[in-house]
């Protein structure tokens, strides 16, 4: 039985938001602690049903045991649900449905409803793997997908002059193959630009959440949310993750270069389906 941490977090109407302290803002918003040697810690969050889980595999593999499957009220945790794996540490692998999938960092899996044991392992306990994950309600069994990050293509995005210039990588999305609701990404931001989404956006229809790695030691992100004219932020870490409700924007400004996993659950998979905030009209 493999060790695991399981937070529940409910969904804030905008105007409680509003009044909240940082405290309080971080205790709603902010996803600390998600990378433990030889834990599982997993977020249920009640926009869209979310799943946020951080493994850390060393001498023995993790498993998606009966917690896990507790937690869902399901026989076993991928009964009804979909999940999205990225690496971003040292060699790790994936067994599951009676396959093995071999992942390097910054590739990632994607398993459909109904995978049956599911294992978690690093190649090697001294560098150990880290897995980063979320998981979704799903209607249908697609095939499981492997993105190994050498065969994927970035699209650039931004400028210099606008301190925003980033190379945007789609990995679980409907051009490359089919999922029930998750779409999933990375983008890395370049040398010397800091700012992410920028201009911001909201979307209705779809929660979203943010991984932010890759960020220096000591270093940090200023991450901007709330409904455009009332806006707040949160000072983020580095493998720290934040939940983004539909009616907020989601944009910030670290203070190096750095990185983040994005993924998205709710009404649709259209990645234009959002609403531009112009800067302007932001206070």
């Amino acid at each position: 039985m493999s060790a695991i941490d399981i937070e529940i977090r409910h969904a804030i109407h905008p105007e409680h938001a509003e009044g909240m302290s940082t405290a309080e803002l971080r205790q709603h918003f902010l996803v600390t602690g998600l990378f433990q040697p030889g834990r599982i810690k997993a977020v249920y969050t009640h926009y869209d049903r979310m799943i946020l889980m951080g493994l850390m595999p060393t001498k023995g593999p993790l498993a998606f045991g009966p917690e896990l499957a507790q937690l869902v009220k399901a026989e076993d945790f991928l009964a009804r649900r979909e999940i999205g794996l990225f690496n971003l540490g040292g060699a790790g692998r994936v067994r599951a449905g009676g396959k093995t999938y071999e992942l390097g960092r910054h590739d990632a899996l994607y398993l459909p409803m109904g995978t049956h044991n599911v294992l978690i392992e690093s190649a090697r306990p001294e560098e150990p793997a880290l897995f980063y994950a979320n998981s979704a309600p799903a209607h249908h069994a697609y095939p499981a997908h492997l993105m190994k990050i050498g065969a994927l293509q970035g699209d650039e995005l931004g400028a210099e002059a606008s301190a925003n210039r980033r190379t945007l990588t789609k990995y679980m999305h409907p051009g490359a193959f089919p999922t029930c609701q998750l779409v999933m990404g990375r983008t890395a931001m370049h040398i010397g630009s800091v700012w992410n989404t920028m201009p911001p956006h909201t979307h209705d229809r779809r929660m979203e959440a943010y991984l932010y790695h890759d960020l220096p030691e000591g270093q940090a992100v200023f991450h901007f949310m709330g409904r455009p004219d009332h806006t707040r932020h949160l000072v983020v870490r580095n493998h720290e993750a934040i939940l983004s409700p539909p009616w907020s924007i989601h944009c910030g400004s670290g203070t190096s270069a750095y990185a983040f996993i994005w993924s998205m659950a709710g009404d649709n998979q259209t990645f234009t389906d959002m609403d531009a905030v112009p800067v302007p009209t932001l206070f």
